[in-house]
């Protein structure tokens, strides 16, 4: 497009002294406001990926991919219906369990919670819980024992550790002759777990399943099947193929079910901070042209006399462009580095942070996640890079263009 003059001379311009040194801060000021942009634009994108991605584990490590019950909320022969699951060739494997609500009594404190009850042996098959035991163990949860494994925060509001003793209250009462009664069941904390999520570390309590059953009441029945399926992405198409190949009894549902909402509502967000940083890659990539209006301004004998030689409009324009090309692909490349060197670290930088200042940016009681992660994508690197440069090239049109206009006796004439 351009010839070989008009790029020796474009990056003669942009290597040269200026005169005009506020020209030359300009150019600086454009360059560096690429580069920020671009910066900004890959570390919080790749923040996002990071929260999207440590969600969705510690989501799933403790919600299955899919589960089954019956159309009364349980299956009183959940062995037949796991024989017709694993049956299916997407599902990896299953486990029964047990849910239901209950508060938790120690003391002068109350707290509502989450009880599920799992088989110790079968749960590991769909779930990540017994790798996230911090005290206590896991296969301690033996039907007849009655011990529950308690959320690290669960445990630290109830004031109680491995070893106590703890009274839990169903909703189910008893018939007395003084009234209704709640049911009260009097159990031993078997350990502790930590997700790393608030969510389920201050609301959620493990048993053993057959000791869950009798509890809520429902001797010899289980809530539904848990199941593990091959692909976690595609789990709401292949629940949808599960079902359609069991008896109509059946429910089933997947993990984006319950958690639909959130993660729609965090894909949102991150486009609209795309959309919204982009915009700013934009504004400092337009300072791109004040800057080269300032520089035709600086030149116009320059290119009154290129013109008077021979050189044609478009070799002056040729000029201009490559100028503001440098500045956008230079503005670009070190936004593109920082950005990546940043995305790596903003982990540590953020920790280190927090130490020199005593302060947690992300309080656990308040965030899901009380870290900073970050996972970088290639992609999205290669999208803001090629968008910042195309978005330097556009802006360098005009002024360019405003060059090649330039009439050299009149340029000449007031020089």
């Amino acid at each position: 497009m351009f010839r070989p003059l008009s790029v020796y001379i474009g990056t003669r311009y942009t290597r040269a002294k200026r005169r005009n040194h506020f020209i030359s801060f300009i150019s600086m000021t454009s360059m560096l406001g690429v580069a920020l942009g671009v910066a900004a634009l890959i570390t919080v994108l790749s923040v996002m990926n990071g929260f999207e991605k440590e969600l969705r584990e510690r989501i799933l490590g403790m919600t299955s991919h899919a589960f089954v019950t019956g159309s009364g909320g349980t299956l009183s022969d959940w062995q037949k219906a796991e024989a017709l699951i694993e049956g299916f060739p997407r599902v990896m494997s299953s486990a029964p369990f047990v849910e239901g609500q209950a508060m938790l009594n120690q003391g002068s404190r109350v707290r509502g919670t989450q009880i599920r009850g799992v088989d110790p042996a079968l749960e590991p098959k769909v779930s990540s819980i017994g790798d996230k035991i911090i005290q206590g163990r896991f296969d301690s949860l033996q039907p007849g024992s009655y011990g529950i494994i308690l959320g690290k925060d669960l445990a630290i509001a109830m004031g109680v550790g491995t070893g106590d003793k703890i009274t839990v209250i169903t909703p189910h009462v008893t018939p007395t002759p003084a009234g209704v009664i709640p049911r009260l069941k009097r159990l031993t904390v078997a350990g502790v777990f930590e997700i790393g999520m608030y969510e389920y570390d201050s609301a959620l309590a493990i048993m053993n399943i057959e000791d869950a059953a009798n509890l809520f009441r429902i001797p010899g029945k289980v809530t539904g099947l848990r199941l593990q399926l091959d692909d976690v992405y595609q789990a709401p198409r292949i629940t949808r193929d599960l079902l359609q190949t069991l008896p109509a009894e059946y429910r089933a549902a997947d993990w984006t079910y319950q958690h639909a909402n959130f993660f729609r509502a965090l894909k949102t967000e991150k486009t609209v901070m795309f959309v919204i940083l982009m915009l700013i890659v934009a504004v400092a990539a337009f300072n791109i042209v004040s800057t080269l209006v300032m520089m035709v301004t600086d030149k116009y004998s320059d290119i009154a006399i290129l013109r008077t030689l021979g050189m044609s409009p478009r070799g002056i324009m040729g000029i201009f462009m490559v100028q503001g090309i440098v500045i956008g692909l230079i503005g670009t490349l070190l936004g593109v580095i920082g950005g990546v060197i940043l995305a790596l670290n903003v982990s540590n930088i953020i920790a280190w942070i927090e130490m020199l200042l005593g302060y947690q940016f992300l309080p656990a009681e308040v965030y899901y996640i009380s870290d900073l992660p970050s996972e970088l994508n290639w992609n999205d690197v290669t999208v803001i890079g090629i968008t910042a440069f195309v978005l330097s090239i556009l802006s360098t049109i005009y002024p360019s263009w405003r060059a090649a206009q330039v009439k050299p006796a009149e340029a000449l004439r007031y020089d």
